[in-house]
């Protein structure tokens, strides 16, 4: 045998060996090194560790422990209950207003009705305008959400709670701003954020309308967190 076929021959085994277990061994490097990875937001508020430890794909992974909005039963226009935050299956988008505030409180709904255009086909997708003033009457909202009356959403809640103060429980829960103005108090101070949670009441996104794109992030956010709700909680195909 000649040497060139002897180096025909040698090439063609090495060829042969590189289609042979290259391909194994690149499925075996990605599945121990690798992970799919896509996109999730943050979750805000304090975290602690429970001493748990959770197995995800192979590892092990400390469980995490994340701040959660308590829920908490509200009023609307017409005097319904409305529960907020008791689904596991709604996501919710929230802010705060009153309606003796011509200015923040005013823009805060406007921007909100262009969400609530946007995703008013969408029953996973649930928005509160809360006010924190327990004078606030339901003439009152009324007139505040008149102008986007003929936006038909029936998961946009105008709601208040009197009894309820509304303003302690958006600093600890919502991590909202909220406070009585001390120079007035007929005024209040509030953030001028929404807040976006996902279905286990937690926070997902802050969103200052003082910056002209936060809107539009918002409706973004709100599209990524749909997904990840999918993801978690897959459809069960029933088998007949």
């Amino acid at each position: 045998m000649s040497k060139n076929t002897r180096s025909k021959n040698i090439s063609k085994l090495i060829i042969l060996a590189l289609v042979l277990f290259v391909p194994g061994f690149l499925y075996i490097l990605v599945n121990s090194m690798g992970s799919n990875e896509y996109v999730k937001l943050p979750v805000f508020g304090e975290k602690s560790l429970s001493g748990k430890m959770n197995r995800v794909m192979g590892r092990e992974i400390p469980d995490t422990v994340f701040h959660q909005v308590k829920p908490l039963d509200l009023v609307d226009l017409n005097g319904n209950e409305v529960p907020f935050l008791k689904s596991d299956t709604i996501i919710s988008v929230v802010h705060l207003f009153y309606s003796r505030d011509s200015a923040l409180s005013k823009q805060l709904i406007h921007d909100l009705s262009s969400i609530a255009e946007r995703f008013k086909e969408n029953p996973k997708v649930r928005l509160y305008s809360i006010s924190v003033d327990p004078r606030d009457t339901k003439a009152d909202l009324e007139r505040q959400i008149l102008p986007y009356n003929k936006i038909v959403n029936p998961n946009w809640f105008v709601v208040f709670k009197p009894k309820e103060d509304i303003l302690s429980y958006a600093r600890e829960q919502l991590l909202i701003e909220g406070m009585v103005n001390h120079t007035d108090s007929s005024r209040y101070i509030i953030g001028s954020n929404f807040v976006l949670l996902d279905s286990k009441r937690r926070i997902r996104g802050i969103y200052d309308i003082s910056l002209k794109t936060e809107t539009a992030r918002l409706e973004d956010e709100i599209k990524v967190q749909l997904v990840e709700e999918i993801r978690n909680n897959p459809l069960k195909v029933e088998r007949k």
